[in-house]
């Protein structure tokens, strides 16, 4: 109860006891407010109104042999770049933000032997085709 009701109330008891104590203490159920609310179900994406980084674009030579792919999302790209590092183990051990290029992320990140993890996104927007 608030400090204004309080103050209102002086002191006592019965009048300050609050509902849901005295619902809890007869055993009633919580008020519908209160109950856990079921999550809404996740609406299918449609591949026709893919937007921002959903939307696959042309990439580069070098990021289509990487990923596989003409046209990749740019989240897409993230996610297959982080895949392989994580499944090669190129993290460095000892700062796990710095990663270690091997030959194929060389193709993708050209004359730098490693990376630190919050440059990746930056070095691969040159790869992105720009369509007007």
């Amino acid at each position: 109860m608030s400090t204004a009701a309080a103050t209102v109330f002086r002191g006592c008891r019965a009048l300050m006891s609050s509902s849901a104590a005295a619902a809890a203490a007869k055993g009633a159920k919580k008020p519908a407010s209160a109950a856990a609310k079921p999550k809404a179900a996740k609406k299918p994406v449609d591949p026709n109104n893919l937007r921002g980084i959903m939307r696959p674009v042309p990439v580069s030579d070098a990021l289509r042999k990487f990923g596989g792919a003409a046209h990749i999302s740019r989240s897409g790209v993230l996610k297959i770049v982080w895949d392989y590092i994580k499944a090669n183990d190129l993290q460095n051990p000892l700062n796990k933000r710095e990663i270690i290029c091997d030959e194929k992320l060389k193709t993708i990140f050209p004359g730098r032997d490693t990376v630190h993890m919050m440059e990746v996104t930056k070095l691969l927007s040159p790869h992105f085709v720009k369509t007007i």
